[in-house]
């Protein structure tokens, strides 16, 4: 996916196993972020990180939704630990991290193998994307001060 093209309408099924769609924001840009795991370290920071932004995101129109492959079970228990107040979506099958070209090659140790590239697509009212954020843009403590900061 690049900047100017129209995102999937379905997203896929959340941490309650309810179907997703970008239509349900309506009016509103979205921010989906695409992150490794629930509950480590980075990924926790920048979920926190748009947790504690949730006001000034709303403001400014911006609704949040996560995206990994971890089951809806995971995300339940991440949500409830860290008090998440939007939704993640479980995409087990990898069919949506795909399509947004967040899967690839990673190295971690001198080990290369494949996984979610934290990428973050900011998607504006019409369901086009008006920004993306790379894995080397991304600073998970402060990445929703990133988002606000493209006003």
């Amino acid at each position: 996916m690049n900047i100017g093209d129209q995102a999937p309408d379905l997203l896929g099924l959340d941490e309650q196993g309810n179907e997703l769609r970008l239509s349900q924001f309506r009016g509103q840009r979205v921010v989906l972020y695409f992150y490794p795991k629930d509950n480590t370290p980075g990924c926790t920071a920048e979920a926190c990180s748009f947790r504690d932004h949730e006001a000034e995101l709303a403001a400014a129109g911006y609704a949040v939704v996560g995206v990994s492959a971890d089951s809806a079970q995971s995300h339940v228990r991440f949500r409830e630990r860290h008090g998440l107040p939007f939704h993640l979506v479980a995409d087990t099958e990898r069919q949506l991290i795909e399509a947004f070209g967040a899967w690839g090659e990673k190295k971690m140790c001198g080990r290369t193998y494949m996984g979610i590239l934290r990428t973050t697509f900011v998607i504006d009212e019409e369901g086009r994307i008006a920004h993306i954020f790379t894995p080397k843009q991304i600073k998970t403590k402060t990445h929703a001060e990133q988002v606000l900061a493209l006003q």
